[in-house]
């Protein structure tokens, strides 16, 4: 596995409609096989032709860019910032962070900080306030008059944290939907011979609507969709077990539906049978809340056939999300296995 380039895209940072610097790394590692472009709206697309010529199904991959993050709203007169967000952020999770600012002249350091009184201040009951995401701004250490010549309303934000390993896990910020695009990048690589035509997308703007996915899919036109993400692994202390969805180190998952599509029936079954035949360590999810690309591509054209891979990730939507080692392995192979088969595949409903 290709752990530095996992940690070259998750330190990476591109918020939506700001995925520049992601798409670079992307156009480099699948420019050596594949016919890349880059639609209007920014998704890469590369394609991979196949063995089955004229008859080839049209496979599409997606894997989105973007990261949660925010764009600045309000420069004050002194040099502090507010911001708008951009992507689902939970505010319990944002505070004494560092952040990058990105402006047109490179990025520049800065602290996420709640304007609260610090607890040696704090009277009885004032720690007790539920925090929003308008409590919060960013100091750059810059004067009114520096960050008002540096820093415009709509540069973007993103949180500095780097990637770390721990055992068999890796941590890292924007590991949704960064380990996803390394997995789709790692089994294109290792995928042998296949018939279909892969398609496999870079997608923007995921975490604001599964905007970049829906615009490339009406272009591509794909007989099947295949869209890889992250998904919530809350094996962790006070979770009920119910409500774990998938658990790390136990394979990639499989699934079935979320809250933007149910998955189309023969798409799982075909990849629950090739994870079976490959030994391929698998799960199944079932996740309530949240949606990726596939549920975007999945109403295009009367219909496509639409799925999504997922890796199981803790700590979803914060800076330290966590992924197991396995289970991206899992990942790869399960979906090199499926572009080398898809071809064959059964993917309507008998009239």
């Amino acid at each position: 596995m290709n752990i530095e380039l996992l940690r070259e895209l998750t330190e990476a940072h591109g918020c939506p409609g700001q995925e520049d610097a992601i798409r670079e790394i992307v156009r480099r590692e699948l420019s050596p096989m594949c016919e890349v472009r880059v639609d209007t709206m920014g998704s890469l697309i590369a394609r991979k032709p196949g063995t089955a010529g004229d008859g080839a199904k049209k496979l599409m991959l997606a894997a989105h860019m973007d990261e949660i993050g925010f764009r600045v709203k309000h420069v004050s007169d002194k040099g502090f910032l507010r911001l708008a967000p951009v992507g689902g952020w939970d505010p319990r999770q944002m505070a004494s962070q560092r952040v990058k600012v990105h402006t047109r002249e490179g990025s520049i350091p800065g602290v996420l900080t709640m304007s609260t009184k610090p607890k040696h201040l704090l009277l009885p009951g004032e720690g007790a306030k539920e925090a929003t995401i308008d409590d919060f701004f960013v100091d750059c250490g810059l004067s009114g008059d520096e960050a008002k010549a540096k820093i415009e309303v709509g540069d973007g934000v993103t949180m500095d944290r780097g990637f770390q390993r721990m055992g068999d896990l890796f941590t890292c910020k924007a590991m949704d939907d960064r380990v996803a695009v390394f997995v789709m990048i790692e089994a294109l690589k290792a995928a042998g011979e296949h018939g279909a035509d892969v398609y496999a997308v870079a997608t923007v703007q995921e975490e604001i609507g599964l905007r970049g996915a829906a615009a490339s899919g009406w272009a591509i036109q794909p007989d099947v969709c295949v869209a890889i993400d992250i998904t919530l692994a809350n094996d962790f202390p006070g979770i009920p077990e119910e409500l774990a969805v998938t658990r790390l180190g136990e394979g990639t998952a499989i699934k079935v539906l979320d809250s933007s599509l149910i998955c189309h029936p023969k798409v799982v079954r075909h990849f629950r049978d090739l994870a079976e035949r490959h030994g391929i360590k698998h799960q199944l999810e079932l996740l309530t809340m949240g949606g990726t690309d596939a549920g975007a591509v999945q109403r295009l054209h009367g219909g496509v056939p639409s799925f999504t891979l997922s890796i199981p990730t803790r700590y979803v939507h914060t800076v330290n999300e966590t992924v197991h080692s396995g289970d991206v392995q899992a990942s790869i192979d399960l979906l090199a296995r499926y572009i080398e088969d898809c071809q064959d595949g059964s993917y309507g409903y008998e009239a």
